[in-house]
């Protein structure tokens, strides 16, 4: 068991940041970390990497406790905060030589500095100095610090904030591949990313864990959808969908697409077909759409 938590709680004042957390998380899973702002994601995460302790409950790590085997802990956790902590004056390899030697000796660190570059893709810019890169490089380097010294765990804080959609796919599919050997835990607002990267997930609100399962089974908890996107390939009259028994609404998307919700358990979408046939209308495309990871963390967390 790579990171077990087990009746956590975190007390600020009168606030309880946590309330009796447990969880359990093996090697080879990425999970997502998901909650409002406020919700305890970071206080957990600095609780697991021993940057402040809980008052109650116990957290270990590869059987490491938090409380009294505090530097085993870190030996097995890698950590990569929101807002990326480098040294912008110093060079991409001779940062990551520094960091390795808070943990390794300067051959080894150097050795490891080499393999990060290679494995995160820093190559065409290790040269560099870091304040020179762009935001995708940064944040490759912040990951590369993060596995510096081969960790079996690696907590990730919005790694893929700010960055444009060429980086994004390259960042996440990084953490993907990292994922299949580490556990991975990636806190993150961006649901798309958590279905793109993380086979499980964990939502916390207001200091309490509402759901932990993996991303398929949560959108299956979620409020059925009963839509579907259809296009013609001519123009139709919105009162032939409407006269469809089950069509509750139709919404004209553009040229000649139409949204279509309807109510009841049975699908409309041979409805709609049979309907563009009376009137000689092809039908070129037709999407029911599906319940998204969104709509499962808004009902958890709404109120």
């Amino acid at each position: 068991m790579s990171v077990s938590v087990k009746n956590v709680t975190k007390i600020y004042g009168k606030q309880r940041a946590l309330d009796n957390v447990s969880f359990e998380i093996n090697t080879g899973q990425v999970v997502g970390l998901l909650g409002p702002n406020g919700a305890g994601k970071s206080t957990l995460m600095k609780i697991i990497s021993c940057f402040i302790p809980q008052n109650e409950g116990k957290v270990s790590v590869c059987g490491f406790d938090t409380l009294s085997q505090s530097l085993e802990v870190r030996r097995n956790v890698g950590y990569l905060p929101e807002h990326n902590p480098l040294y912008p004056d110093m060079f991409v390899k001779e940062y990551l030589q520094f960091v390795g030697g808070i943990y390794l000796s300067a051959k080894e660190a150097a050795k490891r500095a080499d393999t990060m570059i290679t494995l995160t893709g820093l190559t065409p810019e290790y040269k560099k100095k870091i304040g020179a890169l762009s935001k995708g490089y940064r944040q490759r380097v912040g990951i590369a610090q993060a596995l510096i010294h081969d960790p079996a765990v690696l907590i990730l804080d919005e790694p893929t904030s700010g960055l444009d959609p060429n980086q994004l796919v390259e960042i996440r599919a990084l953490i993907k591949s990292i994922g299949k050997h580490k556990t991975v835990i990636l806190s993150t607002h961006i649901m798309q990313e958590v279905e793109a990267i993380c086979n499980r997930v964990i939502i916390i609100n207001k200091g309490k864990i509402v759901a932990d399962d993996d991303t398929g089974m949560l959108r299956q908890k979620a409020k059925p959808v009963h839509e579907i996107t259809v296009e013609f390939d001519g123009k139709i009259d919105a009162k032939w969908l409407q006269d469809i028994p089950t069509v509750s609404k139709v919404i004209h998307h553009s040229g000649n697409t139409w949204k279509v919700n309807y109510s009841g358990d049975d699908d409309v979408r041979k409805a709609v077909f049979t309907m563009a046939v009376s009137h000689n209308i092809a039908v070129l495309s037709m999407q029911k759409e599906e319940s998204r990871l969104e709509d499962v963390f808004q009902l958890l967390t709404q109120g």
